[in-house]
């Protein structure tokens, strides 16, 4: 029969405790291990030295001593954890096993081959020597040493011993159970019953329940449910939509309403300060439609506009609360996007009557931009370059006929100086690096039908794939090669339009017009015209599929067909077809196999990119207004 004892000494308790400790701890250290971080872009990163990105520095700077204190507690304290986990560990290590095998040899002294009189010489030795009634014996040894002599003598006890490892015979199994004994001590009932029941039924639940409410309230982006079902709401209600209404709809989030965020703390001198600025922005607006009428969206509005303006605020109330709202902003927006396309498909599928227009998603996201760089949509784009103000971008608009950053870019350093004399020469140095670091993106594209043997024609009802290639260069490249870089741009474009438009021009003849064909070239040519035909087809098809028809061979086609349509040279034009017929078969097989192959690896290369959840690479943004680093994420 088992047995089951506790641990009266407390040694194998800490097994149990070593694992369950280790439950907690591994866990814990993996999710404030700090992960793997984007890969940024820092091969030319330069720091301008305007006065709004120095005052941005040292804001950044005034937070981090916080964060680094809290990342310095909270590695103290994991170190700490790991130490006491390795501690537990050695002593776990170190214990002494309670089971160990039975030996009498061992007991006695004496090796496994020892013979009779050995064996007994060795117990009278130890016998006398450990003997309970003479001085220094004892009695429990004693014991032992006659137990274990009688093992080796005894034809019984040997037999025990060597079958069932006890001179005594069978014993019962004992099963050491690893929790001390005072656990289930009949005096502490009392106090581990109150640790048991308000671990399980207090904390436990507690935890659990907090947890459970924060995470529903939430998206998978940390966005509120609320404002994603207000964003749909708006954004269904109106397809068509321009900045002020996007810029309304953002600032109707929850996020800035401080009853659903507790970050978001309301001030008494809101009710004087927010009209203020109102009244100098002067484009708030006011709507009383709800949630656009309510206090927090009108002073998130507000407040938007006054960044966009690049409107001072008082430093220690409406500033920390625009500078919160800004940081939130990008990540809204994104969530406006996403929504946006979630409507799209709806949509299709039916669920909804309506869907956004291609150019309120672009506001959506055009707004993301101007947020970012604190500019108003009217406004030069030149405000995006340090040390730049009203007067310098109407020097540069008046003078020299300068509006946009590429027309900027595309001048020579000379001219450049030139226009800008009135700046010093680390001004002058932190426009240009700042300039010449900015984006420009190529975009190509590829319109093809995928399901349609004849993939660069499209006809009504098909199903059309549009391959987008974006490339991210820098300005500099522009520097130096002057507009060959953006002719060759608009080239592609033009040529890539013309494209387009070439292949919206063709169509394919309708199922009347193919039997009307078929019956006239019944008619003039027999049999062989339907040979010819599919000779025709097959190289038309080839060419079509590199996108070029040369008038060369369609006159040829002309002229062969003329010839095979007469009645004196028909088998002569029977054996060229077949001839031509099979060559054609051949080749275009293999190419077609080739082609589909190729096409076959873009489209895995293309999902593998398209499933990547984060961009590859990083590149850092120039934005003094924003109150946080931004970083461009780009493949």
């Amino acid at each position: 029969m088992a047995q089951f004892e506790y641990d009266e000494s407390g040694g194998t308790s800490l097994y149990f405790l070593v694992s369950f400790y280790a439950l907690f701890l591994i866990p814990i250290t993996y999710w404030l291990l700090p992960h793997s971080k984007k890969e940024i872009n820092e091969g030319k990163l330069y720091t301008c030295q305007c006065e709004e990105c120095n005052r941005k520095k040292k804001a950044l700077v005034a937070v981090a001593p916080k964060k680094s204190v809290l990342s310095t507690f909270k590695w103290i304290v994991l170190l700490l954890a790991w130490c006491v986990f390795i501690l537990l560990a050695y002593k776990a290590s170190q214990l002494e096993r309670d089971h160990q095998e039975y030996d009498p040899y061992e007991i006695l002294g004496l090796d496994r081959d020892s013979s009779d009189s050995e064996i007994r010489k060795q117990y009278r030795i130890l016998s006398r020597q450990h003997h309970p009634d003479k001085e220094g014996g004892d009695e429990l040894t004693f014991m032992r040493i006659a137990k274990a002599y009688e093992a080796l003598t005894n034809e019984d006890s040997k037999v025990n011993w060597q079958k069932y490892g006890n001179p005594d015979g069978p014993t019962a199994a004992t099963f050491g159970i690893a929790l001390p004994a005072w656990i289930v001590d009949q005096s502490n009932s009392v106090w581990i019953l109150a640790i048991y029941g308000l671990a399980f039924m207090v904390i436990l639940p507690i935890a659990v329940g907090t947890w459970w409410y924060q995470s529903i309230r939430y998206s998978a982006v940390k966005v509120l449910i609320e404002t994603t079902q207000i964003y749909f709401y708006f954004i269904h209600k109106t397809p068509t939509m321009n900045l002020n209404r996007a810029l309304m709809i953002l600032g109707a989030s929850r996020e800035f309403n401080q009853v659903h965020n507790k970050e978001v703390c309301g001030r008494p001198s809101d009710n004087e300060e927010v009209p203020m600025v109102m009244r100098a922005i002067n484009e708030v607006g006011q709507n009383k439609e709800n949630p656009f009428c309510q206090p927090y969206s009108v002073k998130a509005r507000t407040l938007i506009l006054a960044h966009l303006k690049r409107y001072l605020l008082p430093p220690s109330t409406l500033e920390i609360d625009k500078d919160y709202i800004v940081r939130k902003c990008p990540m809204l927006i994104h969530e406006m996007v996403s929504t946006a396309g979630q409507i799209v498909i709806y949509k299709h599928i039916g669920r909804v009557k309506h869907e956004p227009k291609l150019e309120s998603i672009e506001n959506m996201m055009k707004l993301c931009a101007l947020i970012v760089q604190a500019c108003l949509e009217k406004k030069s784009p030149l405000y995006q370059l340090p040390h730049f103000n009203e007067k310098t971008v109407i020097h540069c608009i008046n003078k020299k006929k300068i509006k946009t950053l590429t027309s900027f870019a595309k001048m020579s350093n000379s001219e450049r100086r030139q226009m800008l004399s009135h700046m010093s020469d680390n001004e002058y140095n932190d426009v240009e690096n700042v300039c010449l670091q900015l984006p420009f993106i190529n975009v190509e594209y590829d319109i093809e039908v995928r399901d349609d043997e004849d993939t660069s024609t499209v006809t009504e009802g098909c199903y059309v794939t549009v391959v987008v290639r974006l490339e991210r260069n820098n300005l500099e490249a522009h520097v130096e090669e002057g507009n060959v870089e953006v002719e060759n741009q608009e080239a592609n474009v033009e040529e890539m339009e013309e494209r387009s438009g070439n292949l919206e021009a063709k169509v394919k003849p309708k199922v009347w017009e193919k039997q009307k064909k078929k019956v006239h070239k019944k008619k003039s040519g027999g049999g062989n015209a339907k040979k010819k035909q599919k000779v025709k087809k097959s190289s038309l098809s080839k060419e079509k599929q590199n996108g070029i028809v040369s008038p060369v061979s369609s006159k040829e086609e002309e002229k062969e067909n003329s010839e095979c349509g007469s009645e004196e040279d028909d088998d002569d034009c029977d054996d060229k077809s077949k001839i031509s017929g099979d060559e054609d078969t051949n080749i275009t097989s293999d190419e077609v196999e080739d082609e589909d192959w190729n096409n076959y690896q873009k489209d895995t290369k293309r999902k593998e990119k398209v499933l990547e959840s984060q961009s590859r690479e990083s590149y850092l943004v120039h934005c003094p207004y924003f109150p946080d680093v931004i970083f461009f994420n780009f493949c």
